[in-house]
């Protein structure tokens, strides 16, 4: 099967460089595959699990990534993204004090713009609760 070169790249650091078979990516309307000789393409991604397969491998590595976009051109996909995680990394007690916090924050009067921000904190926390508990 032919692959192609990804690499993902968060805000602190770069959490993945290497060829892949496929890689599936959160966005607006969902989730979007891309393999190998995809056409050139720029995609807004969303908060969400993205699974990518190495090229030599048939499991699938899974993360848990933040807004960003994905461009894919000349077979090579890059990923910049706020946040990226592996399950491993991933403190659930943490998380799932960060879903409490989120969820009071979003029953007290908030402005529109603090209103977003705890809807995106929200939806970060129960991501990341989701996949580790799905691949832990």
């Amino acid at each position: 099967m032919s692959s192609f070169y990804l690499k993902v790249i968060a805000a602190n650091r770069m959490f993945y460089s290497g060829r892949c078979r496929s890689v599936i990516i959160p966005d607006m309307d969902g989730e979007k595959e891309i393999l190998a000789h995809h056409e050139d393409l720029v995609i807004a991604m969303m908060d969400g699990e993205m699974r990518f397969q190495e090229e030599n491998s048939t499991e699938w590595k899974h993360a848990v990534v933040g807004r960003g976009f994905a461009q894919i051109a000349h077979n090579r996909v890059t990923v910049l993204v706020e946040t990226a995680e592996s399950p491993e990394e991933i403190d659930i007690a943490r998380a799932k004090e960060a879903l409490e916090r989120a969820e009071e924050q979003l029953r007290q009067k908030q402005s529109i713009q603090e209103y977003y921000h705890s809807s995106a904190s929200l939806a970060r926390a129960m991501t990341r609760l989701k996949v580790t508990s799905k691949y832990l």
